[in-house]
């Protein structure tokens, strides 16, 4: 009989590990698995067969710009619809501009499109296209009236007046946004109008490339603001002005930035 000298202890060993052992030699060898039986799955039936999945209902596409659905809808060409749009209400100087639009499709310019997705090239041209073959009224709303009656009032205000301005009162108007100033005709409000309303895209170039003027001359009369770049928006180079400058003329002294290097808040 042969004799093996243990290495390893053979304690909590099973009886399967044990006898490996032996044979081996005295060397510990890795069990081998019992074989086992692959696990039978029965036939499926045509019962338990998968079921094609339900097919998505196909997502709405937008359209890829405005079109003339809204003015067609209330009556256009044959009665006098209009889109209208403001320009400024969230910068830190300067008015608030509105522009109202009557269009001819027989004479649209090409490209017409939300003043905010055109180069400033694009949308000077356009409203010099615009002006040549639109009805074009323009309504501005000054900063002390912002500053009197705040801002949500005087660009209700601006937008009166940029309809007042209209060559002809129209028949309907067709607002940017989800609120409708109390004009003399009808009107509807449409969310995210300058995407979608032609006429409505054709008074936001009105209104921007008016108001970015005034802020270019506004500018020349006081250096310093950044007002050729941030046409009065808040920026940092602005604001740093805000700072070393002071407020000037043409701030809007009812906006937090303005009111607060005004009147300081008193240290405790």
């Amino acid at each position: 009989m042969l004799f093996f000298k243990l290495h390893l202890p053979l304690v909590g060993r099973s009886k399967f590990q044990l006898l490996k052992f032996w044979v081996g030699g005295g060397r510990c060898i890795k069990p081998i698995a019992p074989h086992r039986h692959p696990r039978q799955t029965p036939p499926m039936s045509q019962s338990d067969s998968p079921k094609p999945r339900p097919r998505r209902a196909a997502s709405i596409l937008m359209p890829a710009g405005p079109d003339y659905a809204f003015e067609t809808e209330h009556g256009a060409p044959a009665t006098r619809v209009c889109g209208i749009d403001e320009a400024g209400r969230g910068p830190l100087a300067g008015p608030v501009v509105a522009g109202a639009a009557v269009i001819d499709m027989a004479r649209l310019p090409e490209g017409l499109n939300d003043s905010k997705k055109l180069t400033h090239k694009k949308r000077e041209e356009l409203f010099a296209a615009l002006m040549k073959s639109a009805d074009i009224g323009i309504g501005i709303a000054s900063v002390e009236e912002i500053d009197e009656i705040n801002i949500l009032q005087a660009t209700m205000l601006a937008m009166t007046r940029a309809l007042e301005a209209l060559g002809s009162p129209p028949a309907f108007a067709l607002i940017d946004g989800n609120r409708v100033p109390k004009f003399a005709c009808p009107a509807r409000a449409i969310v995210k109008g300058d995407g979608r309303v032609l006429s409505i895209a054709a008074a936001s170039i009105a209104a921007k490339v008016t108001r970015d003027r005034i802020m270019l001359d506004l500018a020349r009369s006081h250096p310093g603001y950044g007002w050729e770049k941030n046409m009065g928006y808040g920026t940092k180079m602005h604001m740093d002005a805000l700072q070393r400058l002071g407020a000037s003329p043409h701030h809007r002294k009812s906006f937090a930035p303005v009111r607060n290097i005004l009147s300081p808040a008193i240290p405790n």
